[in-house]
């Protein structure tokens, strides 16, 4: 079995800026209700960009980061639940666009959760030797589901992308890592698609395309859920949370972050926070905070940090990391 390390990390967020402000336009809302509630400030919104070319421009980045060229690349994975189609997948028309012309390309669907979920499955293939090295990305255009006269929905999302290439190494980079599902709970987070509709289906399906969220539920969920997937990442290695230099989450609401760190008993300096710039990015969030980390020059070559992430499905996980 091989050992696998990160080498290269790159993100993309569409130009225009929509601040809670330009939202009380639209909506029946506030920039004091919003950041009150949130933490939120302004997101990105995408438009005209949609998923792939997102997905595309953070995975160059990432590429030129970890010095690699597209067809170095063996392996593609594009978390995202707002794909362009349902086929060609997101990840091979992000291979088209970057000439990466010898990597098999799949998309995986977890929600907010799919980076963790995703940089699992690359590091496996990776791990039993069937792939030299891996591009995994986290691409959303939310905006595209978004009810935009729920206040209490579109206040919350924006669009983007992150990515991380990974490879095999001698050193250990991915320590350890945990991922679980309740699918009991999918019903608090949810998007409809295509409903059944055929000539020999006589049911009338009530079919909602945008996504719906129980406010109260999801919340409850995510505090549990965050603090499970660190307690579990962490059981069976050498390290505690004081040996921890980050934890990189999900970038929801701050408020989840905050009773997070109270209850693990952490100073919230541990936390990298970015969510009052880019609201909810799903599946993005998580690897856009890795590279402006890394851009910062805050991750230090032996760094211990956990990304930990919830989202629809209901889904969870968690990854721990040496840089």
């Amino acid at each position: 079995m091989f050992e696998v390390k990160v080498i290269g990390t790159g993100r993309y967020v569409p130009e225009n800026i929509v601040t809670n402000d330009d939202l009380s336009k639209i909506v029946d809302t506030n920039n004091e209700w919003i950041k009150s509630r949130t933490g939120i400030r302004e997101r990105r919104i995408s438009k005209e960009e949609n998923t792939s070319e997102l997905a595309a421009k953070a995975g160059r980045k990432a590429l030129e980061s970890s010095k690699l060229k597209p067809e170095d690349i063996e392996l593609i994975i594009v978390s995202t639940a707002t794909p362009d189609n349902f086929t060609p997948s997101t990840a091979c028309m992000v291979q088209e666009k970057l000439g990466a012309i010898n990597a098999t390309c799949f998309d995986i669907s977890a929600a907010c959760t799919g980076f963790i979920y995703a940089v699992g499955i690359a590091s496996q293939f990776i791990k039993t030797g069937q792939s030299k090295n891996a591009l995994v990305i986290g691409a959303e255009v939310l905006s595209k589901i978004i009810d935009w006269e729920d206040r209490s929905t579109c206040v919350l999302f924006g669009d983007g992308a992150g990515a991380v290439v990974l490879e095999r190494s001698e050193e250990i980079g991915l320590i350890s890592q945990y991922t679980g599902s309740d699918g009991s709970g999918g019903k608090f987070l949810e998007c409809g698609t295509v409903p059944l509709k055929n000539p020999y289906s006589k049911t009338d399906i009530n079919f909602k395309s945008n996504l719906s969220m129980e406010g109260r539920e999801v919340f409850k969920f995510a505090i549990n859920a965050m603090i499970h997937s660190i307690g579990k990442v962490l059981k069976d290695t050498q390290y505690t949370l004081d040996d921890i230099d980050y934890i990189v989450p999900h970038q929801a609401n701050l408020r989840i972050i905050d009773f997070v760190a109270k209850k693990l008993k952490l100073d919230k300096d541990k936390f990298y926070i970015n969510l009052d710039r880019y609201g909810n990015t799903s599946g993005a969030s998580i690897p856009i905070a890795l590279d402006e980390m890394n851009e910062k020059g805050l991750l230090k070559k032996g760094d211990k940090i956990i990304i930990v992430g919830f989202g629809g499905g209901l889904t969870f996980g968690a990854h721990l990391i040496k840089w």
